[in-house]
């Protein structure tokens, strides 16, 4: 969606900080031995103080709260009372949620505990491939370039990207146009970003892999080489100059 009025620019950036203070105190509350239908309850249970919908449930009936992603699996991961949590697991926690008509979104990926796999390289990198990524966003830049961009600074890094997940335009919807942001260059995609529109861009950085699989659930997505991938992804408005990025409140 395009900001068009000071409701929308209200709207938006409630929906985006209630999501944000929710990713931010989720991972906080993280810790081994817990279940990570735990955690989602946990973060459903802010969502639902503030009045907001979680949007994975409202748009497409996914059977939990917030998609809660470990190790191999990348993102869409179904919260489950059988999935505990593990000193040195990768976690990746998506948090999505409509407020009044307007949706926020954002995701990061943190190491719990100790680093035995030696994966915080991985996730910083994500970190900073975003912030990277942002900083470079304005009104009319070519949405292939940003991905050319991310793709770029992940190989200097020794990471690849992931070809089958992409950021996405948010707003009256969870998913809006552009209907894809990839974080590679896409020769094919000759779209540019638009002033006072509203997008929420992702990072998918893998140690190897170049796509993911769905798992037989109908929802996870996962590596099926063993590879792992950090994901981060804030909220952001295009300006013709920096974004403002109304997710700034999640900690990552």
């Amino acid at each position: 969606m395009s900001i068009k009025s000071i409701q929308d620019l209200n709207g938006m950036t409630r929906a985006s900080q209630i999501v944000g203070e929710t990713l931010n105190k989720m991972r906080a509350y993280a810790r081994p031995g817990m279940s990570t239908m735990a955690l989602d309850e946990y973060g459903y249970n802010i969502l639902k103080s503030y009045g907001a919908n979680p949007a994975p449930k409202k748009m497409y009936g996914f059977p939990g709260w917030n998609c809660i992603s470990v190790n191999h699996e990348v993102a869409h991961g179904i919260p489950s009372e059988q999935v505990i949590l593990e000193e040195g697991d990768l976690v990746n926690i998506d948090v999505s949620a409509e407020l009044d008509g307007y949706y926020g979104d954002n995701g990061a990926s943190f190491v719990l505990g100790k680093d035995y796999r030696q994966l915080e390289s991985l996730v910083n990198s994500s970190k900073e491939i975003l912030y990277k990524a942002i900083n470079h966003i304005r009104g009319g830049v070519r949405i292939a370039a940003v991905g050319a961009l991310i793709e770029n600074e992940a190989k200097k890094r020794g990471y690849t990207t992931i070809k089958n997940l992409v950021g996405h335009g948010i707003g009256r919807s969870l998913h809006d146009k552009p209907h894809e942001i990839p974080c590679f260059a896409d020769r094919f995609n000759r779209q540019r970003f638009r002033k006072d529109s509203v997008i929420a861009l992702e990072t998918f950085i893998s140690t190897k892999a170049r796509m993911v699989k769905q798992a037989n659930d109908g929802w996870t997505l996962k590596t099926t080489d063993g590879s792992f991938v950090a994901q981060h992804e804030h909220t952001l408005i295009v300006t013709d100059e920096s974004p403002i990025i109304l997710t700034a409140n999640n900690g990552i």
